[in-house]
């Protein structure tokens, strides 16, 4: 039998008991091996070249060189997948826009409980990250005109979106093109508490419609979409003739709070055939059978295609159960949508 390949892992961090820490957590699973340890960028650069690692972790204050220019310069010099581990939301939001496949946050660890859950987090995030596709980097985002007319006819009331893994690039480009005449858009990324919100901000920032974080009882309306917050569940309800949604604490479902699943049946049990259901870039399985259901109650329903997912997993999933009707690359998705209202 043939033994599974070792994921080879270089470490970035200017604090040695970070490292250590770190290698220590990659160094329990048996399919991980940390190559080295770097305590800067410019020693990163000859661990890289010694090393080859499959994927890097890398922190972003650092000395020298702070890690977001380190990323610029490797994304362009020798891409490779990278996991940022970090606090700040800036510094995330900043450094997936720069080409990173994911992040972990740095908690505050007060318990030996706190530690083992990041450590598992960074742990998973590494084996996403190893099987994932490197980003090209893009130019900056900048506010560009619309190139989607609004459609004429008025079919469709919502749309509901679910991405991880590559999703905060791949729903910026996405909502980017979309006119502020749009349906009313509900989401679920994968993200923590509080960057769900940043996330959103920028979103707003850049795109010709209104992106928020969504509150309970946010009205779902033409022109807008709404950010389930990071560590809530979202749901969408009736709202007189329109919708609204509704945020709460609740348990993981199909591995994550918030979840796809979750707004999906949610979307099917209230919008039913006025619904449209698009699932993105992401690790594991969440949003497949909500967005069957959805299928199910007559919500047209699109896939991102594998080869311009970062991680062809959500939507894999989906497109193998029979839960999607078209399955699109990335740039063809917001235009497909307008044709399909």
């Amino acid at each position: 039998m043939q033994k599974t390949k070792s994921i080879k892992v270089l470490i970035i961090d200017d604090s040695m008991i970070s490292r250590e820490v770190i290698k220590k957590g990659l160094a329990t699973d048996p399919g991980i091996t940390v190559v080295g340890t770097a305590a800067d960028p410019y020693e990163a650069v000859e661990m890289i070249e010694k090393t080859n690692p499959d994927v890097l972790t890398l922190d972003v204050n650092m000395p020298r060189m702070d890690g977001i220019t380190f990323l610029k310069k490797l994304m362009q010099q020798h891409p490779m997948p990278v996991v940022v581990i970090s606090g700040s939301e800036h510094s995330v939001l900043k450094a997936l826009e720069t080409g990173a496949v994911d992040f972990v946050k740095k908690p505050d660890i007060k318990t030996p409980e706190d530690l083992k859950e990041f450590l598992e987090e960074i742990v998973y995030i590494v084996k996403v990250a190893a099987v994932s596709k490197t980003k090209p980097l893009c130019k900056a985002p900048t506010v560009t005109e619309k190139k989607i007319k609004a459609p004429n006819r008025k079919e469709t009331d919502l749309i509901a979106m679910g991405a991880s893994t590559g999703g905060t690039d791949a729903l910026m480009r996405i909502l980017k093109e979309f006119p502020s005449t749009a349906p009313g858009i509900v989401i679920v990324q994968h993200m923590p508490p509080t960057f769900t919100r940043m996330y959103a901000e920028r979103l707003d920032g850049l795109c010709g419609i209104e992106v928020m974080e969504a509150k309970t009882g946010t009205s779902i309306i033409p022109g807008r979409a709404l950010i389930a917050p990071g560590g809530l569940q979202m749901k969408v309800l009736k709202n007189g003739s329109g919708y609204k949604v509704k945020c709460y604490p609740g348990e993981k479902v199909s591995g994550h709070c918030p979840s796809v699943d979750v707004l999906f049946e949610s979307v099917a049990e209230t919008a039913g055939n006025k619904a449209m259901g698009v699932i993105l870039t992401g690790m594991g399985s969440d949003g497949a059978k909500g967005l069957l259901n959805m299928k199910k109650v007559g919500a047209y329903t699109i896939g991102q295609d594998q080869k311009s997912s970062v991680v062809y997993g959500m939507p894999m999933v989906a497109y193998n159960i029979g839960a999607v009707v078209k399955q699109l690359p990335l740039e063809e998705i917001a235009r497909h949508i307008f044709k399909s209202l």
